[in-house]
């Protein structure tokens, strides 16, 4: 089992990497987690992967309830948030009581928050089962849910006491989401780390065949990431900004096609958008946006939209909680992959061109 730390003071934790869920019991004991134990899941991660995971707590001596939402990002909102309130005061919890999430991304953001406003606050563990939660949501303590058809609008900073991984959870994902957690990955590169980007590009077979070392090599290199940004900048004061890399289009994207299209999918075309503005402003060249168009085309990840409404994908991105002034926040790439800047654009006619190359053909 492989761990590293997040360190934030007293709101530090550990996050393992393994292969199975048998080790879960000595990362309870460690965190030193004595009240009940309350698994939240979703119907599909239910049908897949929670009695493997219950196993493993039962073959330990632990007790655990189990609450399963509704799949889907459409249930991310203060309904299900509802739904688990009741269920918890059902079970009559103090605060010592821990909630753990088994799932991806909707469900450890919405465990998070009920974690965090129950009782004004218990424990929150994450057991994230796909791609892009191992990758990326698990780490940092962003909890929320979406509000008025607005992404992850109400929420919190959160820290979970722990996050454990186990990378052959991934086996259980359809080929689409697996695609669609790699946009991250992908972005984590190039943000941060050229050699990790070319890392991915030249091991897509590999990840696609589930070769355990693949996986878990990138699983430590993705949180090793995320957690030394979230490190300096826990709140997103700064630099923790540039893990939008792609997102500002992408979430709007993401509204606008109500959900039909995976977060990752859209974070994809957010990337190619991020690129090619980049590329307007003579910041990049041609070849580095085709450079990372490359990879996210031999990931199988979208890197056109057919048809897309530049108007209402414009007006969704002034929405976005990353807004300042009215104007625009992008991350965009700089020289090289590996490097990236802030910038606040207010020019209309240069974001909707961004827009609008994105449905144009080759």
């Amino acid at each position: 089992m492989l761990k590293l730390n997040v360190n934030l003071q007293d709101r530090s934790y550990p996050i393992y990497i393994n292969t199975d869920y048998a080790q879960i019991d000595k990362c309870i004991h460690s965190a030193r987690l004595t009240g009940k134990l309350v698994l939240i899941t979703d119907t599909n991660v239910d049908r897949y992967q929670a009695q493997e995971c219950e196993k493993a707590f039962f073959e330990a001596g632990y007790e655990i309830s189990k609450f399963a939402i509704p799949a889907g990002e459409e249930n991310k909102n203060l309904e299900t948030v509802r739904d688990i309130y009741k269920y918890l005061l059902s079970l009559k919890l103090d605060r010592s009581a821990t909630l753990i999430a088994l799932g991806g991304g909707v469900v450890g953001d919405i465990t998070g928050f009920a974690a965090a406003t129950f009782l004004r606050g218990i424990n929150f563990v994450q057991i994230p089962t796909t791609l892009l939660a191992q990758s990326d949501s698990s780490v940092g303590g962003k909890v929320g849910v979406d509000f008025e058809g607005s992404k992850n609008i109400v929420g919190a900073f959160y820290q979970p006491k722990f996050v454990y991984i186990n990378v052959n959870s991934l086996k259980t994902l359809p080929e689409r989401e697996l695609r669609s957690g790699l946009a991250e990955v992908v972005k984590h590169g190039i943000i941060m780390d050229d050699e990790f980007y070319e890392y991915i590009d030249y091991n897509v077979h590999k990840i696609f065949n589930y070769d355990e070392s693949v996986l878990q090599y990138i699983a430590k290199k993705n949180c090793s990431i995320k957690a030394s940004v979230v490190e300096k900048d826990e709140k997103e004061g700064d630099l923790r900004a540039i893990l939008n890399f792609g997102h500002t289009i992408g979430h709007a994207i993401e509204t606008v096609m109500d959900f039909s299209l995976l977060h990752g999918e859209c974070v994809s075309l957010g990337i190619i958008g991020a690129m090619r503005m980049s590329q307007y402003l003579e910041m990049i060249d041609e070849h580095t946006v085709n450079r990372v168009k490359g990879t996210l085309e031999k990931i199988g990840l979208p890197t056109r939209l057919e048809g897309i409404d530049v108007d209402s994908v414009y007006r969704q991105m002034f929405y976005d909680k990353k807004i300042k002034g009215n104007k625009l926040t992008f991350v965009l790439p700089r020289k090289k992959i590996g490097e990236v800047i802030q910038c606040t654009i207010d020019d209309e006619d240069l974001i909707k061109r961004v827009i609008a190359s994105l449905g144009e053909e080759e």
